[in-house]
């Protein structure tokens, strides 16, 4: 029986790499991790504040959102509780990154609804290792 074969040969591959919107307003930290996910072969997608980040994630229903939470305007958390109350966004995996390592924040980014949390400076393996825990589901 040769049809396993063939099936496995006419097996077409995922089209797309997986796609994540930063909502970053850090240069610096935008380079970063645009020079690091672009090697890893990830789609991105930029927003520089909170509202950016909304708009973009509406339009674009990327697979995995990385969130500042310390940006100007509207900040992560809330934009991670309106995403949460929409439908179409409550299951998104969202990875908060920010600079609050105080005791308590990481269980306020958590209760908000990010997916996870990853304080900065970034470990790039760190991240590199939930992108790819969250993305495999």
């Amino acid at each position: 029986d040769g049809l396993g074969v063939v099936t496995s040969v006419l097996r077409i591959p995922s089209a797309q790499p997986p796609h994540l919107v930063i909502a970053e307003d850090n240069l610096n930290t935008i380079d970063t991790l645009q020079d690091y996910l672009s090697a890893q072969g990830y789609r991105l997608s930029f927003a520089r504040n909170g509202e950016e980040a909304i708009d973009l994630i509406r339009e674009q229903r990327p697979d995995l959102v990385l969130m500042d939470i310390q940006m100007p305007g509207m900040d992560g958390l809330a934009v991670i509780t309106t995403l949460r109350q929409d439908p179409n966004f409550q299951h998104l995996p969202i990875i908060a990154l920010t600079a609050l390592a105080m005791n308590g924040d990481r269980e306020q980014v958590l209760a908000a609804g990010a997916t996870d949390y990853i304080s900065k400076p970034v470990k790039l393996s760190q991240l590199d290792r939930s992108i790819r825990t969250l993305l495999a589901g």
